[in-house]
Parts: C-alpha cells; structure tokens; sequence
C-alpha cells in the first residue's frame, strides 16, 4: 500500500498498529515524508516521528527487528536493491483513521447535507470533464461491488480518473472500498436518501 509516498506492506502495517514495528527504512534522493506526517492506511492512521539518513553497513540486528526483518542481512539486501540515500523512518500508530468515524454517520443534519452539497458542486465545476459526482454516486448505490473497470465504463470514462474521483468522494465520507468495487458508506446513502444504512462488516480500504 502506497501511504504518502512509503510503500508499506500489509502485514508490516498490521505489525505497526500492534507496535511490533517502529521503523522503516528506504532509500530515496530526498526524504518523501518528514517528521509530524500523518499517513492514512487500511490499519489506521501512522505518523512519522523521525526521518534520519543513515550508513547502511552501521545497521544492526536489532534495526532490523524494528522494521520487521529476520535478520540484518535481510535488511540491507533489500536496501542494497534500490539506490539513493538510505533513511530510517521511525513510525507510531495514531489512531483510527478519521474517514471511518465520518463515514459512519447516517444522520446527515441540514447544515451539514448543504455544507456536502456545496462541496460535491464545486468538485462539478473543477472538473474538466464536466459535472460527475452524482452521476457517479448514482452508479455506485445501483451497482455495488461491481469492479471498476467496469462501472468507468459505463459511464464512458477512463478507470483511472474514475478512481481517481471515487476516492474524492471516499474523502468526504460517502463511499467506501469493497475486497472488489464500491458501495455508499451510510453517510453517503444518507445523502442521497437511500434508506437505511448497511452493515460495514468486511470493507476494505483502497
């Protein structure tokens, strides 16, 4: 998973919540995150609370412990793989992710639903293709867990600009990812007052 430009996989984002892992280290020209990041993931929010370059022959068995390697051999060969500068990264959870306590919202007061509505509007007028978002959340409420090659298609579009305002959307709190395609969040079925809220057990994040 691609988290604010430190890809992570999800078996070391698993073993970050639990605080089994508290770094990470990669190689790039210059750092891609800095220290007081917040990175969004499937597991919750992680923060970076250090980014420090280092010499990759001075690591040890225990760094590589901390990023969950087996061995410090392992560490830097997967290091040695890629050029650039190495730098650790040290990682703590911070918490759930915000997106799901807002999607989870299925009361959508007046004030609200107007502030959303103003949102999607202005997401209408910067686009080039013109207005989508509620072509798009129709589509999405009609044909859940449907892939998304396939739901870009019938609206003739592109699948990677249409994910691409799908995920806009997951922003605000009105869809949410499936193990394949989409469907409304409660929020987002609340908006466009489709009755009550599904249960959100088995949802993934993209």
């Amino acid at each position: 998973m691609q988290t604010g430009g430190v890809l992570i996989r999800r078996p070391i984002l698993d073993a970050i919540a639990a605080g089994e892992v508290t770094v990470a280290f990669r190689r790039w020209e210059q750092p891609r995150v800095r220290a007081g990041t917040r990175l969004r993931t499937v597991v919750g929010v992680i923060e970076v609370v250090d980014v420090t370059a280092v010499d990759v022959d001075r690591l040890t068995a225990d760094d590589a412990r901390a990023a969950g390697y087996p061995d410090v051999a392992a560490l830097r060969a997967e290091l040695d793989r890629r050029p650039g500068t190495a730098f650790r990264v040290a990682l703590r959870p911070a918490g759930p992710d915000p997106r799901v306590a807002l999607r989870e919202r299925a009361e959508l007061p007046d004030a609200e639903r107007a502030a959303l509505r103003a949102r999607l509007e202005r997401l209408d007028r910067a686009s080039p293709r013109g207005p989508w978002t509620t072509a798009v959340l129709d589509l999405v409420a009609a044909q859940p867990g449907v892939r998304a090659p396939d739901l870009a298609a019938l609206l003739g579009r592109d699948t990677v600009t249409f994910k691409r305002d799908v995920r806009k959307l997951k922003e605000l709190g009105l869809t949410e990812s499936l193990p394949v395609g989409y469907r409304l969040s409660p929020r987002g079925r609340a908006y466009l007052g489709g009755g009550p809220a599904l249960p959100t057990n088995g949802t993934f994040d993209q």
